[in-house]
């Protein structure tokens, strides 16, 4: 597939240049080694999210805060947890509710209790991250987007209609399906639940099964291969996982792996080139889209980095990172 699409050279260079290179950064942060952690002038003044979704900050969070908590969680509270996580994704919001509430469970969104908290964070401050928009239509009948949210979840409790569902699950795609079908859930958001329910135990398939472009993600891959179309960009994300090995000894770059082993997955090859949109509005200024310049800048903490935390089943905690030089 991808033999045959007209591609931008350099730019194919730079999505396998910044896979390669941001994964450097944490490792090599990780290692505590200072900074400069890169020679990458762009890398180095605007922040980027890693190759890894499941190394990101806000996925960390989830896994380590919200999925696998000390405390044994039924399938219904999982869901409850992961489902209204995601749509806030913000870890201040998260640790504010647990603050008033206790562990967040599917008895949590009884009454209005967790409405009248989220109503008063809200006049406080931002609840939801502003990294996606989400569909906000009134579509439980309320004015406030987080008390429509509310009542999604509710409906997906309801008579388990969404664990009874992950129970029948044969396949990534059938739990997108199933998630897609509740109002409120665009496609973008029903792939990202179905990786986040992914990391759980609730099920396992394969992340290289299916793929949803989001925008960035569209916007990324026209930046490579100009004339691809909408429904040709599943194919060509896997296609980068399939050549990740290939690609990388030819550029001669350092091939990216996860706690030594692990391969970008099409979720992580989906979000780099979300990620690719972000640099190649500096590295290629020439090549336009509808967005210009990268508005996050890179703020290092002066804490270290915590040692990252993946869904056990993977089998990677154990296993040393192997450092970037």
């Amino acid at each position: 597939m991808l033999a045959e699409m007209r591609r931008r050279q350099e730019v194919h260079r730079a999505y396998w240049h910044l896979a390669c290179e941001r994964q450097g950064i944490f490792e090599r942060r990780l290692a505590g080694k200072p900074p400069p952690w890169t020679r990458d002038a762009i890398l180095g003044c605007y922040r980027f999210t890693n190759p890894w979704r499941a190394s990101d900050r806000v996925s960390q969070f989830l896994i380590r805060e919200v999925i696998y908590t000390p405390q044994p969680m039924r399938a219904e509270d999982q869901i409850t947890r992961i489902v209204l996580f995601r749509l806030l994704s913000r870890p201040a919001t998260w640790r504010a509710l647990e603050q008033r509430h206790g562990p967040i469970t599917g008895a949590t969104l009884r009454g209005q209790r967790l409405a009248t908290s989220l109503d008063q964070l809200r006049r406080e401050g931002p609840i939801y991250t502003s990294a996606f928009i989400l569909c906000a239509n009134k579509a439980y009948g309320f004015d406030q987007k987080h008390r429509n949210h509310i009542a999604l979840v509710r409906e997906m409790l309801r008579g388990g209609r969404l664990s009874r569902a992950l129970a029948r699950a044969r396949s990534l795609r059938s739990v997108y399906e199933a998630l897609g079908a509740f109002p409120l859930i665009g496609p973008f958001m029903a792939y990202q639940l179905a990786i986040d329910l992914n990391y759980s135990e609730l099920i396992d398939f394969c992340e290289d099964e299916f793929t949803v472009p989001g925008p960035g993600a569209e916007r990324g891959i026209r930046k490579i291969f100009p004339d691809a179309s909408r429904h040709e960009m599943p194919r060509l994300i896997h296609g980068m996982v399939d050549e990740q090995e290939q690609a990388c000894a030819s550029l001669e770059l350092v091939l990216p792996r996860l706690a030594a082993h692990r391969r970008l997955h099409a979720i992580d090859c989906q979000n780099l080139f979300c990620e690719l949109d972000k640099y190649a509005r500096v590295a290629f200024p020439d090549i336009t889209s509808n967005r210009t310049r990268i508005k996050a800048r890179f703020e290092p903490s002066p804490e270290a980095l915590p040692e990252p935390f993946y869904p056990p089943k993977w089998g990677i905690n154990e296993s040393p990172l192997a450092l970037a030089a």
